[in-house]
């Protein structure tokens, strides 16, 4: 599987499920240094291409950002090669529908022929004006909250218009639905929920522990980022304290230099890209989700429980879910270093609780959110949508 980061393997399952009855044209960004992809690597597409991504956050695409139309966000993949090849696609016959990955891709959607731009449907891997909005609140650096501030309206306008004209939306929990449905109540959008593919972990039932506490998610996500540093330096002394011996480790791919310095601290261990992340998970004691920005829903929460380690989540990183406290993981706040310590020990102290998260989670994760359900789902709605507009042009 070429994916590993939690938005790419959502895209992954997405276009191996729209493979199994359509056939699917992949245009992707390829990150610096990266092989491309082909259709032996996606076996179920018709066609991969590989565009080298853009750089970001260039002096030229600040300034526009600033003063242009366009947020940086969406200027950050700005390419005129991606822009060709998008119209090249278009113009070689007739698509059903365009599904672009994240509201990040609008300019893709109106390089595409009129006819078909219509029929755009976008991922939304979370609502990034609210994103934005949460940032400009916790961040430290005043710089940093000011470019959030300024940034959340101008994502919102885009929003709105994307909202408005679009074909379609996906989704990732109903939470979201509800919030756009406020701006858009016309729009036409379905909840996708994010998943796991459960047959490649090997969840256990209770059995035996480590002191090992992980964190796992991509460290060049600033939320991943901020909230391995805040925990590591805020919270983690006082669990050392209580839990001798305890080795946290952060696992996940490009940490910011903030974080591979957290390795100078007692018993943190920093990883950086592992190709397999089992077994950072076998004999966990828990699986920690210490975000307090940000927004979407977490595939690492969904992953940790497949793999059968109970999660201990900050209330906004288990947003989304549907789960519950005490029932299959268990909350604490961002800054209380008590909470955390509480809930730690806890699991260190009960094999019986650890058992009842474990069972519960995988439960939760094999009925609710596995792939492969969510992958029909998915593929049923977007044959649905493209009857009911065929439909509706026969009228």
């Amino acid at each position: 599987m070429p994916a590993r980061s939690g938005a790419k393997l959502r895209e992954y399952h997405f276009l191996r499920a729209l493979g199994r009855s359509a056939e699917v044209t992949y245009l992707y960004f390829r990150d610096p240094g990266a092989a491309p992809l082909t259709v032996e690597d996606f076996p179920f597409c018709r066609e991969v291409v590989g565009i080298p991504k853009p750089p970001a956050y260039g002096a030229v695409q600040i300034a526009r950002g600033i003063f242009g139309r366009w947020p940086l966000p969406i200027l950050n993949y700005r390419s005129a090669e991606m822009s060709a090849a998008v119209r090249r696609a278009a113009d070689s016959g007739e698509f059903d529908i365009i599904h672009l990955d994240s509201i990040h891709m609008i300019r893709y959607a109106l390089a595409a022929e009129r006819k078909n731009a219509r029929k755009a449907i976008y991922s939304w891997h979370n609502i990034e004006s609210e994103a934005m909005r949460r940032y400009s609140v916790t961040m430290p650096s005043r710089a940093r909250r000011w470019y959030a501030r300024y940034t959340a309206p101008k994502m919102a306008r885009l929003e709105d218009y994307i909202l408005r004209t679009a074909f379609g939306h996906v989704v990732c929990s109903e939470r979201e639905r509800e919030v756009l449905r406020h701006t858009a109540p016309e729009a036409r959008i379905e909840v996708i929920e994010n998943g796991v593919d459960t047959g490649y972990f090997d969840g256990r039932e209770g059995g035996t522990a480590s002191r090992r506490i992980i964190f796992v998610g991509a460290m060049d996500y600033p939320p991943n980022n901020d909230a391995a540093v805040f925990f590591a330096n805020r919270i983690w002394p006082h669990i050392r304290k209580r839990l001798e011996g305890a080795e946290l480790a952060i696992v996940g791919s490009n940490p910011f230099p903030a974080v591979l310095a957290l390795r100078e601290l007692p018993g943190v261990t920093v990883t950086g890209f592992v190709p397999d992340v089992r077994p950072y998970y076998r004999d966990a004691l828990a699986a920690i989700v210490p975000l307090h920005t940000g927004g979407g829903t977490r595939l690492k929460i969904l992953e940790a429980m497949a793999a059968g380690v109970p999660v201990v989540s900050t209330p906004l990183g288990a947003e989304g879910l549907d789960v519950a406290d005490g029932e299959n993981l268990l909350l604490a706040e961002p800054d209380d270093a008590e909470g955390w310590i509480d809930r730690l020990v806890r699991l260190e102290d009960s094999p019986a609780l650890r058992g009842k998260l474990t069972e519960a989670g995988l439960q939760l994760v094999r009925s609710r959110y596995d792939w492969e359900i969510l992958g029909e789902k998915l593929r049923a709605t977007y044959e649905g949508w493209v009857r009911e507009d065929r439909r509706a042009d026969k009228i």
